[in-house]
């Protein structure tokens, strides 16, 4: 059993949407990081960094904190998602980095600059909104010649999904980056990933262009 800890977030959703991916059986506690519950001492004993999601393997005591390391975790633990010959297990790897040194941080300050605190900093705004256009680019050339992030999907595309997912906060269209739409579309009919999208319950469906 995993016990995962997690919120409505993209790295939340990252967590949720691997274990139902690869089929392992899984409890849910909810961390509302709106009413601080990821400062809670007991969390902290799990995640010392403050953040969701995290996870319990009660088959052997395992606490693990950050997204990327849990996935990597739970494809190992399983043999899935995250195939061993080389150099495709490297090219995993890359664009899993890729995903947690771009989308996940910069894309985060897009919503938090251009969503939740507009006219606050013009600067800021500019800025990661013209990153996260980049960002896209970068994935839209690299979809051109991939069905998947890495050939087949992977990890990778499980980090970076979610993180798009947010599209409408992110001041950009599908129009643009049709590689992207296609990809994207493709993920977003996987029951796995409808499954995952609704940890915790929401009353809203994944974001369709």
């Amino acid at each position: 059993m995993i016990e995962l800890y997690t919120w409505s977030t993209p790295n939340g959703q990252k967590a949720s949407i691997m274990l139902e991916e690869v089929g392992l059986p899984y409890r849910v506690h909810l961390i509302d990081i709106g009413k601080d519950h990821q400062f809670h001492p007991n969390f902290l004993a799990i995640s010392p960094n403050n953040k969701i999601p995290a996870i319990i393997d009660t088959d052997n005591g395992l606490r693990l904190m950050e997204s990327g390391a849990i996935l990597l975790y739970l494809a190992e633990k399983t043999g899935r998602l995250w195939p061993q010959d080389f150099p495709t297990k490297w090219r995993v790897v890359e664009w899993l980095m890729w995903q947690m040194g771009g989308p996940g941080p910069f894309l985060g300050q897009v919503h938090h600059f251009v969503k939740f605190n507009p006219g606050k900093s013009a600067y800021a705004e500019e800025r990661y909104t013209k990153e996260a256009r980049r960002l896209w680019s970068v994935l839209d050339r690299r979809l051109a010649e991939h069905e998947y992030v890495a050939d087949d999907y992977s990890i990778a595309d499980i980090a970076i999904w979610p993180w798009i997912s947010r599209f409408e906060w992110q001041t950009v269209t599908f129009d643009d980056y049709p590689n992207v739409k296609r990809w994207y579309v493709a993920i977003a009919a996987r029951p796995a990933v409808q499954r995952g999208w609704h940890v915790p319950p929401r009353d809203r469906g994944i974001p369709l262009p």
